[in-house]
This record gives C-alpha cells, structure tokens and sequence, in this order.
C-alpha cells in the first residue's frame, strides 16, 4: 500500500526539477554523501515519539492496515525522512520494527519552533555532538513567525509587520551561515506560502476588511525574500529549496502534483482524541468524507499532507543530489 502512495509522490517531481533548477551551484563533481543528518526548525519536520520509537506526525499518519489502527511512521514519510531514506539514515522516533543501534537522524525541531529558536537548536546539538563537515542539516523555519506576526494585523500595519518578517528573515539566513561555519551542508527550504492554506481561505472568508489571505502570501514572500538575500547561496555549502514556488505551482494547476483538492483540510479533527484536536493523531482512517491518502494538499489548516510531505522530500533529494556542496 505505502509503495503505491510513494509512487504517487512522485507525480509532482517533474515540477520539483524545475523549482530546484536555479537554487545555487553548478553541476556536482562529486556527490555529497552525509554521515548524519540534524534536523532544525518547526513541526512540519518533527517526529513525535510517544515511547515506542514508532512516531507521529503533524500530518495524516499511517497505519499498518485498513482492520489495524497501529500507527506505521514509516509510512507516508515526512520530507526529512525521504531525504533520510535517501541515504540509508532513519531517526529515533521511528525505529521500528527492527530498531537501529544509534542511527544516524537527529531532530532538534520543536512544536511550534520560532527562527529565535534555532539558535538554541544548534547549541544543543553542538553541546551532545558539535556539528562537522560530514553532517547534513536541514532548516525549515518561520511559519508561525508569520502567523504570529499576521494575528498581530490590524492592530499593526501591513507596513511594520512586513518590515518585522524581513528582519526575522534575516536572523535566519544569519544563522544558516552561522551553521556552515560549522563545515555542515545545509538544506535550507523555504516556508510555503501561508496564503494558500484552508487557514487563509477561512480567514479571508471572516474579514471584509482586505484580502487576508493575499495579506499571508506578502508576509510570507517577504520573510522568504530576506531570509534569501542574507544566506551565502554559492551552492557550495547550502542548497536553497524552494518550497514555497512548488507549492504555489501545485495550487494554480489544475490537478497539480496529482492533488484534486488543495483548499481544503483532509483530517476530520472531531475525531482527533487529542485535546486540543491535531492532525498528530489524523489517520488514513479519520479522514473526511472524499479524502484520499493522495489526493488532498492539507492535512489540516495549515500542515502539509502526507503525500504533500513525501513531494516535498523528492524535492529535497533532488537538491541535494545535484548541488555542488
């Protein structure tokens, strides 16, 4: 069954290969093969482990079969896990059923992670095992920096909150360089567009003040844009992903990627267990009615889908497999 959702992943590679095609660098003499793998940022790149190392994720989990409710993490990989797989490391949190002695994925990304955040992320990674030349590291940061900062609207203004973003941006393009200093290589992705989640349609369906969602896209575009002008982009020590002009493809076409619904939320929360509700226990068996494994962008209101996940990983592999670090 997984083998079927991976293949449908790949439906949106064609597109990949054209957002990953300018991001730095020419052609790769030799490949870059990663001893480790650290994983930075927010929850779009977390593994939750609740003590069995078979994790849950902010995204539609799968479960071992459709007459089984037992999560499978492996199934329906994040993009973290996909770059991962890539190279033969798997993470902690989802090892199992025959567990690895010390592999070599480790996340340091948080629920609900700021860029503020990853300063700390890599202190404490630097403090257990200081980061080296041999180490990927992937970065994907800033979504709730944006939607903290767009909640703040219109108590502040557009203007204020656009110019916050740009110097959050650039705190993080800052701190990615901080990070190849380290000799690390790094996969910085950009976050996607937060203009184009269900978050942003029921938003712009509550306010007639503007456009509340065109409002996230600037936000978001403007955040990515700093973030992109202060990071050292030569190919040489980061590959730049660019999340956020896939996804945007992906919205604008029909049937893009292969996803026939990327407006609407494909977790039906009343029947999360959690409290608060979260996609953290969305299933392939509490979906809403209509709701494939393959056929919605998102997860909930702001989470990517599995399938969503496993594009973003191929875009991820691409990139790493065609910069020249």
């Amino acid at each position: 069954m997984w083998d079927f959702v991976r293949r449908a992943s790949l439906g949106g590679v064609v597109v990949a290969a054209a957002v990953v095609s300018g991001c730095g660098g020419g052609q790769q003499v030799k490949q870059f093969i990663p001893s480790r793998i650290v994983v930075l940022g927010d929850e779009n790149s977390l593994l939750v482990d609740l003590g069995d190392h078979n994790a849950r994720k902010y995204s539609v989990n799968a479960v071992l079969d459709t007459d089984n409710t037992v999560i499978a993490c492996k199934g329906l990989p994040l993009w973290i896990q996909v770059l991962g797989g890539n190279y033969g490391i798997t993470y902690n949190e989802c090892n199992t059923p025959n567990p690895i002695a010390n592999p070599a994925g480790r996340i340091r990304a948080a629920l609900n992670a700021h860029v503020a955040d990853i300063a700390g992320q890599v202190d404490a990674q630097n403090n257990e095992s200081p980061l080296n030349a041999n180490d990927f590291v992937t970065v994907l940061v800033g979504q709730h920096d944006i939607l903290d900062a767009y909640a703040q609207y219109p108590s502040v203004g557009e203007d204020q909150l656009i110019a916050n973003l740009e110097a959050i941006g650039a705190q993080l393009g800052a701190e990615v360089n901080r990070i190849t200093d380290s000799g690390a290589k790094v996969l910085l992705s950009t976050v996607f567009n937060q203009g184009i989640t269900p978050f942003a349609a029921a938003e712009k369906a509550a306010n007639a003040d503007t456009d509340r969602a065109a409002l996230l896209q600037r936000l978001t575009e403007r955040f990515n844009a700093s973030m992109r002008n202060t990071i050292l982009n030569d190919g040489r020590k980061i590959g730049l992903i660019l999340t956020d002009e896939y996804f945007n493809t992906i919205f604008t076409t029909v049937n893009g990627g292969g996803f026939t619904n990327v407006t609407a939320a494909a977790c039906d929360l009343t029947k999360s267990q959690f409290v608060p509700p979260s996609s953290l226990d969305c299933t392939v068996l509490t979906l809403v009615s209509g709701a494939t494994v393959t056929n919605y962008l998102w997860a909930d209101s702001i989470h990517l889908s599995g399938a969503a996940q496993g594009q973003l990983g191929q875009i991820a592999v691409t990139r790493a497999s065609n910069n020249p670090f």
